[in-house]
């Protein structure tokens, strides 16, 4: 297994990281870390998502979506704890939400559409707060696909929701507030002077300090951007503070099955050439092999990538088919004939994965052949496979 770290460093890397995920078909975790210890995970199946996990108050957001789209449901915890003892095969290594959701599932107790809308939900939400986080470094970690009785999530779903809320956050002026923060009557004087009557007594029944902004919207089944809004005034006035509290008692679940986020790792020296004049594709394989440790060198010219590759001399190349100006076979050809290329490993792509394709590949002695589009297991037990094989001095990433 191979754990990478990258720095944030734009504002909205974020959603364009998981769509990248997307077009390379993904499997496995993408853990998000804060400098103050805070984690996010997501789990990924062939680019879609499963389920999200961690977070600032994952029991909060477990109860509220179960409120809110499980209604019939046990939302006390010996109840849930029942449920994951009789839980067998649905066990999930994801975690015990996912196995109840599984579980609830398989006896037909809920509908795949309430497991898709918790799913969506708390994705939205776990999404939103890595957004909205300063400092925070991700992780790839692969993994084997996992069996569920969910289905996946399309990530341009996840991400069309949280930009549409981030968005409503940002124009609503409360960029500088956490919707994980409860808000408390700091002075009831001058609000019950300022407020009618009923709806005085409304805010001091739920503005008690015990229930975070997310908590409050979920009971009166509105948007949280407007609830937020709605207090911003007397927020800015100081009547009303938002304070941090704690998560609620967290489940006990089997430590057989419960995940631990590996360690990162320092990053090889090896760098990676990709020459492809399509920006998506070197953009995809950029965030795939800068994630995975590697250095990333992209070409968009078969013409100038010669002279490139001679300065920089890549460990591997990834060598595109059609191009405008010249063809992978010819480029690689050239290269083959400049004797600090005869090893170098040459891969070529192609989204015609052809007979004839694959033996003028040989010919020109290329030293592998990729479909389109691309794969991320593929592409890095390509580059596994060669820099074993080729180079052993180099750290290669090892699982």
């Amino acid at each position: 297994m191979k754990t990478i770290t990258i720095k944030r460093s734009r504002e909205l890397e974020h959603f364009q990281f998981l769509r990248d995920l997307n077009q390379l078909q993904f499997s496995g975790q993408l853990l998000w870390t804060q400098t103050t210890g805070q984690q996010w995970t997501f789990h990924l199946a062939k680019g879609h998502v499963m389920y999200a996990t961690d977070g600032i108050h994952p029991m909060r957001r477990w109860r509220r979506n179960l409120a809110m789209y499980c209604p019939r449901l046990p939302t006390h915890r010996l109840g849930w704890q029942a449920d994951l003892a009789s839980a067998g095969k649905t066990a999930s290594t994801i975690g015990w939400e996912y196995t109840l959701l599984n579980s609830w599932l398989e006896k037909q107790r809920i509908s795949p559409e309430q497991a898709n809308n918790i799913v969506l939900s708390t994705l939205v939400e776990v999404l939103f707060d890595v957004q909205q986080a300063a400092g925070v470094n991700r992780q790839i970690k692969h993994d084997q696909l996992m069996v569920s009785q969910i289905g996946l999530i399309q990530i341009e779903a996840v991400v069309a929701r949280t930009q549409q809320r981030w968005e409503a956050w940002q124009e609503a002026k409360l960029a500088s507030y956490s919707p994980h923060q409860a808000p408390v009557i700091k002075q009831p004087e001058q609000l019950q002077e300022y407020c009618p009557a009923a709806f005085y007594q409304m805010l001091v029944q739920r503005l008690n300090g015990q229930h975070t902004l997310y908590d409050l919207a979920a009971q009166m089944k509105r948007d949280v951007v407007e609830v937020t809004a709605s207090l911003l005034p007397f927020i800015q006035l100081g009547w009303i503070e938002l304070t941090s509290i704690t998560d609620l008692p967290a489940l006990i679940y089997p430590r057989s099955l419960t995940k631990t986020a590996p360690p990162p790792v320092s990053p090889t020296k090896a760098l990676i050439a990709c020459v492809d004049d399509s920006v998506l594709v070197r953009n995809t394989m950029e965030t795939l092999l800068t994630s995975a440790g590697y250095q990333f060198l992209g070409l968009d010219s078969p013409v100038r990538a010669i002279g490139v590759l001679l300065a920089r001399k890549p460990d591997l190349i990834f060598l595109d088919l059609v191009m405008p100006e010249a063809n992978g076979y010819e480029v690689c050809e050239q290269l083959r004939k400049l004797s600090c290329f005869r090893e170098t490993p040459i891969v070529i792509l192609t989204g015609s994965d052809g007979y004839a394709n694959r033996l003028r590949a040989n010919f020109v002695k290329a030293s592998g052949f990729l479909s389109k589009p691309l794969n991320a297991v593929a592409v890095l037990g390509e580059i596994r496979k060669h820099l074993e094989q080729g180079a052993p001095n180099l750290s290669a990433p090892t699982r």
